[in-house]
């Protein structure tokens, strides 16, 4: 994958860059690849059936309003998509497990940690536009994400 730096500078009239400050937790630093899309609130019910699916190098974006309350995923989950091929997931929200999730070969990028799990009431949105950090992420749409941040394009650039 070319840097993000590189893509911003060839495409800035195409591309969006997202705003959010976010951690880097998997093993995977660089990671890119066609958008689905969670909208949910510590609940991460939705998120866990949809990395079940094959994920075909796509990015699971996942918005959990921000919030730090309630970790949306663990190891277990992390390691549920890298072995169905799932590149990577950003998190609009938290992770717990970060250390065991440093060594699964998918890219995570989320606001931090908090040991406590999700609620599992079953409540949120696959593939619904979601919007966070000045972006506004489509299903279907490209993102590429490294150390210098998270850019979408609405189409493979790269």
């Amino acid at each position: 994958m070319r840097p993000t730096t590189d893509l911003y500078d060839d495409y800035e009239d195409e591309v969006e860059t997202c705003s959010v400050l976010f951690r880097d937790f998997g093993g995977r630093r660089e990671f890119c690849g066609p958008v689905r899309t969670v909208k949910c609130l510590n609940d991460n019910s939705v998120f866990r059936e949809l990395l079940n699916e094959p994920g075909n190098g796509g990015v699971i974006v996942v918005d959990g309003q921000g919030s730090t309350e309630k970790a949306l995923m663990g190891d277990m989950l992390a390691a549920k998509g890298a072995a169905n091929g799932w590149s990577g997931v950003i998190i609009h929200g938290v992770i717990r497990d970060s250390a065991e999730i440093a060594g699964i070969e998918i890219g995570v990028k989320a606001l931090g940690t908090n040991p406590a799990k999700s609620i599992k009431e079953g409540k949120g949105e696959v593939d619904c536009p979601v919007e966070f950090g000045g972006v506004r992420f489509e299903p279907g749409a490209w993102v590429y994400c490294d150390a210098d941040g998270v850019l979408v394009s609405p189409k493979d650039i790269a």
